[in-house]
């Protein structure tokens, strides 16, 4: 790879399942404009119906495949994918050749991926082998399904817009070659001629260290920001349907939020704790170390720099953005708490085991409060064995959400006093707040049934514009 003055952009699932309205705006067709590799995701809820809903936890194929004991539902889950997938191939392409090609391509992927799942569930039958060795392989097998599959779609369309685009498959399909991640991506990028090709390169990609084991769903990321570093792009740009802004515009009102513009790498840490990702802690820190700015945009508004996120500190306190997200509540109580060392280690380590997200905590002499991003029936179980360990504490679940006000530096605001002020006046019974010494961050637990009004509230106090805010919460 000898590429120079090149940028390195990635394009989101939702954003992809828009494709056509993006071919002149971020793709340049009428005149092509070259020395940009694009990474690519899954379109829109692909990924979903082949591992599990992000969110929900609805079983995929991959949740099927795991479970199963008896019958084929998994069969059945990867059919489902497969007539999604082509729908969407349908909705991109018009040219009846462009088309044939993608449903040979998709056919070819998924009746491989059926027969191998076949060929390992019968291995498993016999008493050697353990379906649960095989599984962390198997999601990174499923996981790549996607993105070869939008990766292949989009480069059949530019190349009918006009574009010399390129399709590069990091997935390692029908690949025997043991590779590590910037061995992967060295190797798709190894002859590519930026001046004159569009390389479109999957966001899965197939190594020994395993994206999926490792990132889980925040792979994609994780291989575009390695490939900004590895070449030493320019700048990493990832397109959004949306501004990065103050708050979700649909909360408070689209004339209300303003578009950050330039923040820093902590805050953007800040928004991925929230489940609000500008990009993953671990992709951030690629680019960070090889001094790769990163800028954020809104795919359908090209003429826009979007905002720009680097290492800058902000040059006066100031609120940047209001966001947040429902969790559980896991407190933990036990008298004997108190001097005793171990409750939060042990406690941790289940929640490692259970591989349950810990959003923030608190505690005191003898309680522990966990704030939990995880499906309940897996924090039930949690409690159970909490239980188990500890048979004279009392440990309960709460359904809760957490809004959090976030910015470089929030010194001198006063974020705890005037928020819960305001929470106060807007009739909401805040359950807690903190706020730790590093001041990016303000957390306000709520009740589930405020979070709406709570985000517009505290969006309107530290914005300037509370009373429109109030006015539509009302």
């Amino acid at each position: 790879m000898n590429f120079q003055s090149h940028t390195v952009e990635k394009i989101g699932g939702t954003t992809m399942s828009r494709l056509n309205e993006l071919l002149e705006p971020l793709f340049r067709v009428s005149k092509p404009d070259y020395n940009r590799i694009f990474v690519v995701s899954a379109f829109g809820g692909i990924t979903d119906l082949l591992l599990e809903h992000k969110k929900s936890g609805k079983p995929g194929v991959y949740g099927h495949f795991a479970d199963e004991t008896e019958g084929h539902s998994w069969h059945d889950a990867l059919s489902k994918a497969e007539n999604a997938m082509r729908a969407a191939q349908e909705a991109v392409l018009d040219h009846p050749g462009d088309r044939s090609d993608a449903r040979d391509f998709l056919r070819e992927r998924m009746e491989g991926a059926r027969s191998c799942l076949i060929d390992l569930q019968r291995l498993c039958s016999y008493g050697h082998f353990r379906l649960s060795q095989h599984m962390s392989l198997t999601r990174e097998l499923l996981s790549g399904l996607g993105e070869a599959h939008s990766a292949f779609v989009t480069v059949l369309r530019l190349r009918r817009a006009g574009v010399n685009a390129r399709f590069v498959d990091l997935s390692g399909w029908r690949d025997d070659r043991e590779m590590s991640l910037d061995e992967r991506i060295a190797d798709g990028l190894a002859d590519v001629d930026l001046a004159g090709e569009m390389p479109i390169v999957t966001g899965y990609a197939q190594c020994a260290e395993g994206l999926m084991n490792r990132f889980d769903r925040g792979y994609s990321e994780v291989t575009f920001s390695q490939i900004a570093a590895l070449t030493k792009a320019r700048e990493a740009i990832i397109h959004k349907e949306f501004h990065l802004s103050s708050a979700d515009p649909k909360l408070v009102g689209a004339e209300n939020v303003r578009k950050l513009g330039h923040t820093n790498y902590d805050v953007a840490d800040q928004l991925a704790n929230m489940g609000m990702e500008a990009i993953h802690p671990t992709a951030a820190k690629a680019l960070r170390q090889a001094e790769v700015p990163l800028r954020v945009t809104n795919a359908f508004e090209p003429e826009d720099p979007g905002t720009l996120i680097d290492e800058a500190e902000a040059e006066k306190g100031v609120a940047e953005m209001v966001t947040g997200l429902e969790v559980y509540a896991l407190e933990l109580f036990e008298q004997d708490m108190v001097g005793v060392k171990g409750y939060d280690a042990t406690t941790l380590d289940l929640l490692h085991r259970f591989d349950i997200r810990i959003v923030s905590k608190t505690s005191n002499a003898n309680t522990i409060t966990h704030y939990l991003d995880a499906p309940l029936s897996r924090i039930r179980e949690l409690v159970s064995e909490l239980n188990s360990v500890y048979p004279n504490a009392d440990a309960h679940i709460r359904s809760c959400a957490i809004a959090s006000v976030i910015g470089r530096d929030l010194r001198g605001l006063h974020v705890l006093e005037r928020g819960l002020g305001a929470l106060r006046e807007a009739g909401v019974d805040v359950i807690s707040a903190h706020q730790t010494t590093r001041t990016v961050d303000a957390q306000f637990v709520i009740p589930r049934e405020a979070f709406d009004i709570s985000v517009q509230t505290l969006h309107g106090t530290f914005m300037g514009k509370a009373d429109v805010a109030l006015k539509s919460a009302a």
